[in-house]
């Protein structure tokens, strides 16, 4: 089987990554191919990310979770729903113990509580309950546990687990929101390929970049299934390739003299010897700007132009000026061959 090549990305590029927030980029894809991906990194990204998140409280003196605690401002509903926001990390992929004790007046956050090994709280800054009054205590004994996406209480409910506790719906997905846009990108002189951003929010309890690459093996381990020839297709390269080739080359050998310049840029021009575009875009800005009388302006001039034709300061030609190279090296040979076998040969002198 012969499969004709379809046009591929050669990297994920970052273009913004924090702590919680990453922006990816993918292009140039083939029409339709971003919203292919898009979705399904999407979804797998929303529900199939693996998380931690506390499963269950037992709290002293408390039998069931409307109960009220003396001294204490909140009720057991409102302290649950606090509980549900603490993020954690587990290290290991065990069940973890928590526990949580005090006892003097004061708010009571997320890093008051014990952890044991193996285990992190990852946003020791929610609120969990205050204390109002000498006297109040809190004494929770909590379990923390690792799941994937959304979890109802029921599941969690065992017959031996301790009277008075309370199992909590938990939310183990790390990934808090996911967008995309896609937009249209041009590759050499074709416009309708597509550019694929995705934004990623976190809990902070993975990257963004990690969640992403989690997401992506999820989706390959799942395709690999399908990818069952009896022979692997041999695939066919076309010709945009060459013509994208060719385009650049014809674009890196356009003389300077060609362009208008201002009379500074075009001095500086004859004093570095530069005389086409690919000689130009060898260089980088700082290089250019060693250069007398090449300033600021003369650079914002350059990148204008440089711009325009879709090149820039900086640039690896080598894989263009390399089959330059071989053109030019076998028209040297043809030259040099057709010479030789022009040249007429000397007749012997007769001695």
């Amino acid at each position: 089987m012969k499969l004709l090549s379809l046009k591929m990305p050669k990297e994920l590029k970052i273009d913004m990554l924090e702590e919680k927030h990453g922006r990816f980029l993918l292009a140039p894809l083939e029409r339709g191919f971003g919203i292919t991906i898009a979705n399904s990194l999407r979804r797998i990204l929303l529900s199939s990310i693996q998380g931690a998140a506390i499963i269950s409280v037992k709290a002293e003196g408390v039998f069931q979770e409307f109960s009220v605690l003396p001294g204490v401002r909140e009720d057991m509903t409102e302290i649950i729903l606090n509980l549900k926001k603490v993020r954690v990390q587990i290290r290991d992929g065990k069940q973890k113990q928590l526990h949580l004790h005090v006892k003097k007046p004061g708010q009571i956050t997320a890093g008051i509580i014990k952890t044991t090994e193996g285990i992190i709280v990852s946003n020791p800054d929610q609120h969990i309950a205050t204390i109002t009054e000498k006297g109040g205590e809190i004494k929770f004994d909590m379990v923390a546990d690792i799941g994937k996406g959304f979890v109802p209480a029921e599941t969690f409910k065992t017959t031996n687990a301790p009277i008075g506790t309370v199992f909590l719906d938990a939310i183990f997905s790390p990934v808090t929101k996911v967008n995309y846009k896609i937009e249209t990108t041009r590759v050499g002189q074709k416009t309708d390929y597509e550019k694929l951003s995705i934004d990623v929010w976190t809990d902070g309890t993975i990257k963004p970049d990690e969640a992403i690459a989690l997401s992506a093996k999820i989706l390959r381990d799942h395709i690999n299934l399908l990818i069952q020839f009896e022979e692997e297709p041999e695939i066919i390269e076309t010709e945009e390739v060459d013509k994208e080739l060719q385009e650049i080359r014809r674009k890196l050998n356009i003389e300077v003299s060609e362009l208008e310049l201002s009379v500074r840029s075009n001095n500086v021009m004859k004093q570095a010897h530069i005389k086409t575009l690919g000689d130009l875009v060898k260089k980088s800005e700082a290089e250019m700007l060693k250069y007398r009388n090449f300033g600021k302006k003369s650079l914002a001039e350059m990148n204008k132009i440089l711009k325009s034709y879709d090149i820039n300061f900086g640039m690896d030609i080598s894989k263009y000026i390399k089959h330059v190279a071989v053109e030019e090296e076998d028209s040297e040979h043809l030259l040099t061959k057709k010479g030789k076998e022009g040249k007429p040969k000397k007749k012997d002198k007769k001695k």
